[in-house]
Parts: structure tokens; sequence; C-alpha cells
């Protein structure tokens, strides 16, 4: 009987059959897969969120949008390559947002850049040559805790995804814009699992997808790349595009907190990846992971744009692909770099009609829940454990459906939090685990060395 695809088997040296993330596979095979990764990746609605908050120009709105492309494509290249060396996709997170907007209105952007810098040396310091973050990670993210944060990264985007359908002037053809790029993504795995002569359909499922839904957003008028005419073919990066950096100790205490909170939300989405490929998170690469955590943050406070860190869809894309080779996601990185330097090419992705990535963002989301169920099933069920596992998905859900006006309501400090379901989610699931009384069967459970492992137990193990 064939393999369940989402349970792939460990080979003897501890490398996945399946997912190979040193599998050497051909260039072409690369970009196609890295595009994938990119176009699913919705980068530019971030730093678009954070130009509208600060009003910025035209001008310095684009420079922010392409300057996250360069970011988020240098520290790609770098984190998966060098340091992190899992196949992890850097992009803007929402949970900074607040702060950003709130810091830049009220001291300018040159104290956000500006608090950057010594949080990328704290971060830095975390990983190397501290050796700390590991230790922090084994103490407060064991499997219960590092499962829970997958589902909750996959159900709490959910809502946003779904929020990118039923939105803008014609949600009743959005809806079916986005039906066809869920059912198109859905039968090109299918396709490509069930039918061994078509598994190209299965590698290229989330381009074909796009490609789908934005035909059919075109009979209805919905298309729209008149921009990519008027944008320039190539840009170069500017040094401090904001002005000069200044380093404010209010500031700088914000965004360390910020990034604290990020870091715990990326620990998630390493663990996601790690659940998709079977690849432990070891002390060593945690560590590394957060070096080049900081080194995004560095680049950013340089030449600008949005804070990167570990985007959470790419995992569910390494799902659905079935490849997991970090050539891909390292080819992925040089198209981030090269789309950031041509804004003709960042217009092309930013024209794609927002409701085909919102309907194969709903698909992706789901199968990241999935994977976080994975790692849970084989974690006994008590009523402690159901409480660490359950609360803090009702927590993320509640934080992500909240109407936006008790948001702006709450202290500062505390709206940051809440913009973020995957952060309130993430930071419940750490605290609830620490506070609650450890049952019996959670004690017997918790002296398994294998217990300490970050990736999940596959069903050869457990059988």
């Amino acid at each position: 009987m064939a393999q369940n695809a989402a349970t792939p088997s460990v080979n003897k040296t501890g490398n996945n059959s399946a997912h190979n993330i040193d599998e050497k596979i051909s260039i072409p095979r690369s970009l196609s897969l890295g595009a994938q990764h990119v176009l699913a990746m919705d980068l530019y609605i971030v730093p678009i969120i954070l130009a509208s908050l600060l009003s910025l120009t035209v001008a310095d709105t684009s420079s922010l949008i392409q300057m996250t492309f360069v970011v988020a494509g240098l520290a790609t290249i770098i984190q998966s390559r060098c340091l992190l060396k899992l196949p992890v996709m850097q992009g803007p997170s929402y949970i900074p947002i607040g702060a950003i907007a709130a810091i830049g209105k009220s001291m300018g952007m040159g104290a956000v850049y500006g608090a950057l810098i010594p949080v990328a040396i704290f971060v830095a310091l975390l990983g190397k040559p501290l050796n700390v973050f590991s230790k922090i990670v084994r103490k407060f993210v064991p499997p219960i805790v590092g499962g829970t944060v997958i589902i909750v990264v996959g159900i709490s985007l959910l809502p946003i995804a779904f929020n990118g359908i039923y939105s803008g002037e014609h949600p009743s053809q959005n809806i079916v814009i986005a039906l066809v790029s869920m059912v198109s993504l859905c039968s090109f795995i299918l396709l490509g699992c069930m039918c061994q002569k078509l598994h190209w359909l299965r590698l290229t499922s989330v381009l074909g997808a796009i490609v789908l839904g934005t035909i059919t957003a075109s009979l209805y008028g919905m298309t729209d790349f008149s921009s990519v005419a008027n944008a320039a073919w190539v840009q170069l990066p500017n040094l401090l595009p904001f002005g000069e950096l200044t380093f404010d100790p209010i500031a700088i205490m914000t965004m360390l907190f910020i990034s604290m909170i990020v870091l715990v939300e990326t620990t998630g989405t390493w663990c996601a990846v790690s659940a998709v490929t079977s690849v432990p998170l070891e002390d060593e690469r945690l560590n590394r992971g957060a070096t080049g955590e900081a080194v995004g943050h560095f680049f950013c406070s340089l030449i600008g744009g949005s804070p990167v860190t570990g985007y959470s869809t790419n995992a569910g894309i390494i799902a659905v692909t079935g490849v997991s080779s970090r050539r891909a996601i390292i080819a992925g990185g040089f198209i981030l770099l090269l789309l950031g330097l041509m804004p003709k090419l960042t217009s092309v992705i930013a024209s794609i009609p927002h409701a085909v990535i919102s309907g194969i963002f709903t698909v992706i989301c789901v199968v990241i829940a999935m994977n976080g169920f994975r790692v849970v099933q084989h974690i006994d069920l008590s009523e402690r454990n159901m409480l660490v596992i359950g609360l803090p998905i009702m927590l993320s859900l509640g934080a992500v459906l909240m109407p936006r006006e008790l948001v702006y309501a709450l202290p500062e400090l505390v709206g940051y939090l809440v913009n973020s379901g995957i952060a309130i989610g993430a930071l419940a699931a750490v605290i609830l685990n620490f506070v609650l009384p450890d049952d019996t069967a959670t004690a017997a459970q918790n002296q398994d060395p294998k217990s300490t492992d970050l990736t999940p137990a596959t069903a050869n193990e457990a059988n």
C-alpha cells in the first residue's frame, strides 16, 4: 500500500526519503518551485498597510515595498544557505505593524530602523555565540507547544484569507474566483499524487492555480496590469532611505519586546517546516536560526523595508508540492532579490487579484494546521493537555475576530499583541504549558527522550 504523503518515512541516515532538504534539484526546477513560494507569500501587503498608516508618499511607499522584497531575498538566501539551513522563506510579519506605525508617527522612521540595530545585536547574541536561544526553546517550546503553535498559525490565518475573499466591491465574484483557485490547487495536487506521469502537476500546482484564478478574474474584468507598463525596469536600493538613524530608548525597548514575540512566532514556523520535512530542530540549528533572524533586522535597518521573519506559508507549499530542497528556497530568495531590484516585476505580482491569492492561501492554511495536528497526535490528550492545546486556539481566534474598535481601545502594548492571533496563541501555549500542573501521563511522556525532539514521530515509528 502506498504510504501517505503526509507521513513521510525516515531512512537510516535520518533524512526524509520523501522530503530531502539537501536534494540537488536542477536550476529550472529550483526556479519554478521558488517562484511558487514567492507568488504565494503576498509580501506587498504588510508594507502597503504600513505605508497607509504612516501616510507615506507614493515614492516612499514604492521604496518600502521594493526594499521589503530585497531584505526578504537577502535574509532568505543567508538563512537557508548558511545559518538555519532549513527550507524557510523570510517575509514580513504582521506582528510589528502596530509598533512600527506608532514609533514612525511619533519619532519618525529613523527611530524604527535605529531600534532594529540593538535588537539585531541582542537576538544574534541569543543565538551565536551565547547559544542561549536553543535552551529557551527546549524549556518553553516542547512538542505539545510546538504542535499547538503550528495549529494556531494555520487556523488564525484562515479568517485573514477569507476576509480577503469576502472584502471588496464584488464579494460574489471574489468567491467564484477564489473557488476556482482552490479547486485548481486541490485538483493539481491530487492528480499529481495519484498519477505518476502527472507528478509535474503537483510541483507546479500553486503556479497553475494562480494562472487559472487570474484568467477567471479577467473574465469578470477584475484584472488590471496597467501599473506594470509605468514601472521602472531597474532601481537599486539606497542606504538609509528614510534619513539618519536615531536611537531612542523607548523605541528600542518596544521593538525588542515585539521581536521576542516574533521569535515565538517564527519558532512555530520552524516547527511547521520540521514537521513537514521530518528534519529535527537541533540546538545548533536553532541558535543559527536566531542569528539569521538578526541578519534580516540588520539589513532592514540599513536599506529600509519591513522587518522580516520566517514565513509560515512555505511550510504548506512544501507539503503541497512534496519538494523541500533548500535549493528551491534559495532560488526563491534570488527571485525576491531580483523583484526588489526590478519594480516592473514587483508590479506584476502586486497586480494579481487578491481573491486569487486568498483562495490559494486558504488551502495552504489548512495544510499548515493539519501538520500541527500531526505533531500532537502522539501526545496523551489528558484534561491538562487538552487545555494547553485548545485554549490557545480559542484565544488566537478571539484575537483575530475581535472588532477593530475594541483593539484600538486596548492599551497600546496589548493592542500590538491582539493584532496578531498567532502571537496571542503562541504566548498562551507557552504560558499554559509552563504554569498548569503536570499530570502523571504527561510527566511520564516528558521523561521519554523522544519527546524532546521537535519533529513528530512517523507512523512507522509509532507502530
